[in-house]
């Protein structure tokens, strides 16, 4: 495995070896030691597992104290991350990257930032681990299409949302209330 930084300060793109063949492929999908080595430290606490058709938008989503590691196991998604650190110097900043069944990647989702993505493939299946367990009185979202945010959806392809999605506030209208707080490095 290959963990790589990403433009924002947290968020880390895991890029496993894939072993093929003509039988199919191995991939390592999760090696605490390449994470620890990396600077990841967190315990795993739950997975969950998802499935969505072309076009789905499911976030843009987050919960205090809970990180993700996210990949695609079958079809392919448009992954995005959002800083939602107050007195982050990248507060609002977005990125996103492909996950998909062949490379493998997964996307590390830290604490702070929110988390949604899109299906590109007919139908795909994403499977995340979380570091706290999920908790509908603490989560939280905001506006998938905040144009102060202006996340870059794949063109071409029809949007999809929840009606819980399309009423989330805009970022800006539930920032002072935001319970995450940027820390420098020491």
């Amino acid at each position: 495995m290959r963990v790589r930084r990403t433009r924002l300060e947290g968020p880390v793109l895991i890029e496993p070896v894939v072993h093929g063949d003509e039988r199919g492929f191995f991939v390592e999908t999760y090696r605490r030691e390449v994470l620890d080595q990396a600077g990841v430290d967190l315990d795993w606490v739950q997975d969950n597992h998802s499935r969505s058709k072309r076009g789905i938008v499911r976030g843009m989503h987050f919960q205090p104290g809970q990180a993700k590691l996210v990949r695609c196991v079958r079809g392919a998604i448009f992954d995005v991350v959002v800083d939602i650190r107050v007195g982050s110097p990248t507060f609002g900043q977005w990125e996103g990257y492909e996950l998909d069944d062949e490379t493998h990647r997964q996307l590390l989702c830290p604490d702070g930032f929110a988390h949604g993505f899109c299906v590109l493939s007919e139908v795909a299946d994403v499977a995340y681990k979380t570091s706290a367990y999920y908790d509908a009185s603490t989560e939280g979202g905001f506006l998938y299409n905040d144009p102060e945010i202006a996340i870059e959806w794949p063109a071409g392809i029809e949007l999809i949302t929840s009606a819980r999605d399309r009423a989330a506030p805009a970022l800006s209208a539930i920032a002072e209330s935001l319970p995450f707080r940027y820390e420098l490095a020491a």
